[in-house]
């Protein structure tokens, strides 16, 4: 499974440089998902820009991802294509993840989220 994890101040950003999510590679995912982020403490932001395809058990992938994270840090969506926002609408994942247009907007969001907390 082709990810990379970059480390912006608290929060992570995971990036899938695949083109679909599905049952195939989904236990893949997970694997590499919890080998990225371990050591990371603050919330991650997945980069879902470049796959196109999703199924139910990449979507199951990406909810274990969010559980491996625990209740103290968020898993954040960016970068949905047309295909992947729609299987999040119909299954209401969209009302369980915050998503953002890209990782930028995702980013600022959490700063700014950040900074009204203090």
């Amino acid at each position: 499974m082709n990810m990379s994890f970059e480390s912006r101040s608290m929060l992570g950003i995971l990036t899938v440089a695949e083109n679909r999510i599905d049952a195939s590679v989904a236990i893949a995912f997970k694997d590499r998902f919890r080998d990225l982020v371990a050591g990371h403490d603050g919330d991650v932001i997945l980069d879902l820009g470049q796959v196109a395809f999703i199924d139910s058990s990449g979507l199951g992938a990406i909810v274990a991802a969010r559980k491996l994270l625990g209740g103290a840090r968020k898993l954040i969506l960016a970068g949905l294509t047309p295909a992947v926002n729609k299987v999040m609408t119909l299954t209401r994942m969209h009302m369980v993840f915050p998503i953002h247009a890209n990782t930028e907007t995702a980013v600022a969001a959490q700063i700014d989220t950040a900074q009204a907390a203090q």
